[in-house]
């Protein structure tokens, strides 16, 4: 499982022309599945996403974690995570799950992010969907479990 987190002033996502998901200043993560993921690594990628230190203290150190800040976070599925360009240009999703195995996976992450009682917006699975974000750094981390 992978995650791309950037740190933003606000986000939104939207589908349709409808605004699905916004927050003010948090971190938008973009989530990727493989097809060896499971709930286990589920809880560990939401355990990891509240633990990083990527929020600066007042000495303008990256200091501080959504548990110091109680920041807002946007999560947002994203298969291309996964995608392979190391054989042409065309990139490969062989690697990303299937929707089925993918969705409960990322509710699990936004169930356990909510549990921890940060304010969790969502785009929608399967949609396709516009995301809106001003990059605040820019601070972009990627992570993989």
């Amino acid at each position: 499982m992978r995650a791309l987190i950037q740190r933003v002033e606000h986000a939104k996502v939207t589908v349709e022309e409808e605004i699905i998901g916004s927050i003010g200043s948090g971190l938008c993560v973009f989530v990727g599945v493989t097809h060896t993921d499971g709930v286990e690594e589920s809880r560990r990628i939401a355990k990891k996403i509240t633990k990083l230190r990527i929020f600066d203290d007042s000495e303008g150190v990256m200091n501080l974690s959504l548990l110091d800040t109680k920041s807002e976070v946007l999560v947002v599925s994203q298969f291309t995570l996964y995608g392979n360009t190391s054989r042409g240009n065309r990139p490969s999703w062989i690697a990303a799950a299937q929707p089925e195995q993918a969705e409960p996976l990322i509710e699990e992450i936004i169930k356990s992010l909510c549990e921890e009682g940060f304010k969790v917006a969502t785009g929608k699975f399967r949609a396709y969907m516009k995301v809106e974000l001003v990059n605040d750094g820019p601070s972009t981390v990627m992570i993989e479990v």
